[in-house]
């Protein structure tokens, strides 16, 4: 019985309140003279204006129960409508007037006709030279790119032959002086041997300037003695 009754609670509740469904989308007031935009969802609300035929109005919900739409004009007023005054497409006068105005600019001066034909067509030249420059510019800029990629390639070719030349000289140095280094030790060891050289052979003249007095003497000893 309780849930029965909690059942029959639920439809009560579903059926008692609005239905309200939320469309956004745009309506067009009918073919009738005008539409009163009121405040509410009756006849009783104030009228806030009348809409002419064909204003378009954005649908923000109706309410199938009242048969009101709630919308908003263009100049984003907000009121309520009967939704069987809106239609899907403008209305029919709206659109045979637009028609007859399009005709009418069809129908017009040739003179301003081919005015603006010629208009359009120094409009079109204009953009199309544009884009032929705009053309060559990207050709010259995409060959200017290719050139900056090549120099960048070549710099970093320079800079890879740079770096082993100095390499290379930094060894040359270091060889060059390993070399005078060597030179000096030889001539240090040639002035060494010199300078022996020279201090043998003094010494050799002194120690004949020494014993070759004695020498003679002696013999001048011994000649004498055998006479």
């Amino acid at each position: 019985m309780r849930r029965f009754l909690l059942l029959f609670a639920c439809l009560l509740s579903i059926y008692a309140v609005p239905i309200a469904s939320a469309l956004a989308e745009t309506r067009y007031v009918t073919d009738s003279l005008e539409v009163t935009l009121r405040t509410g969802e009756s006849n009783r609300y104030r009228i806030i204006r009348m809409l002419p035929s064909g204003t378009p109005l954005e649908v923000i919900s109706v309410d199938e129960a009242t048969e009101y739409a709630r919308v908003r004009t263009e100049d984003g007023t907000v009121g309520y409508v009967l939704e069987r005054e809106l239609q899907d497409e403008p209305a029919a006068r709206t659109r045979v007037i637009e028609l007859e105005k399009r005709l009418a600019e069809l129908q017009g001066d040739p003179d301003s006709l081919s005015a603006r034909l010629a208009a359009l067509q120094a409009t079109y030249d204009r953009l199309d030279t544009d884009y032929q420059a705009l053309q060559r510019d990207k050709v010259r800029l995409e060959q200017e790119l290719a050139t900056i990629r090549h120099a960048s390639t070549n710099i970093l070719d320079i800079t890879s032959d740079r770096e082993r030349l100095r390499i290379q000289v930094s060894e040359l140095t270091r060889e060059r002086a390993d070399l005078e280094q060597a030179n000096r030790d030889l001539g240090n060891r040639t002035n060494q041997r010199w300078f022996m050289i020279g201090a043998g052979v003094i010494l050799a003249g002194v120690l004949i300037g020494l014993f070759l007095p004695h020498l003679s003497f002696r013999r001048r000893r011994g000649s004498w003695g055998s006479l």
